[in-house]
């Protein structure tokens, strides 16, 4: 159990660590040059292409705050969970909600290194630590839907089983009737002869 909890921690880590590396940094587009509105009629969508530092900080916030209100919701699922003593359903929970809390962990980090670019007015900077709590709060979007779909034990229990067996009066008799009722049949219990001296 130890084993699986160290290589769940290596492998956040190195993830964590391919983000933040160049590498892993997805090149911020270049801003887009204004351009005058087509002349056949059609409306042209442009999507803002960078926010500012600050819009990021503002965003970075809103979206620890989903992802500490997805936590709490699975966290109700899981003591739902226990309450109903259904162990299956619990272990799945349990393991989704503590990578959420870990997410969201690295995600106030994250939020403090932001504050701190912003405050510095480092613009690369700040796109980094936004980059990476947009992968953050994907990570606990995918880890929430997830937990919705832990299936505990009562789901694979169906009910009792019942056997009901009927004999078709089309098929034809064996020759001999079951339960045998003709008394020659049964003997008796034999006897045993070490039994006797």
């Amino acid at each position: 159990m130890r084993l699986r909890s160290s290589l769940k921690w290596i492998v956040v880590f190195g993830f964590l660590a391919y983000v933040a590396s160049p590498a892993g940094a997805q090149p911020a587009p270049a801003p887009a040059a204004a351009t005058p509105p087509p002349a056949d009629g059609q409306v042209g969508f442009q999507r803002k292409t960078q926010l500012s530092p600050q819009e990021q900080l503002a965003e970075s916030t809103r979206s620890l705050g989903r992802m500490q209100q997805a936590a709490s919701a699975v966290r109700k699922q899981l003591e739902e969970a226990r309450r109903q003593r259904d162990v299956v359903k619990t272990l799945c929970l349990n393991d989704k909600l503590s990578q959420i809390d870990v997410a969201i962990r690295s995600a106030r980090d994250r939020i403090q290194s932001l504050q701190a670019a912003v405050g510095r007015n480092d613009t690369e900077l700040a796109n980094h630590e936004f980059t990476i709590l947009t992968v953050l709060r994907q990570r606990v979007e995918q880890l929430t839907a997830e937990a919705n779909q832990c299936i505990g034990e009562e789901s694979a229990f169906v009910g009792d089983t019942r056997v009901k067996t009927t004999i078709d009066p089309g098929i034809a008799p064996d020759e001999t009737p079951y339960p045998p009722n003709d008394p020659t049949l049964v003997a008796g219990v034999p006897q045993c002869t070490s039994c006797t001296l």
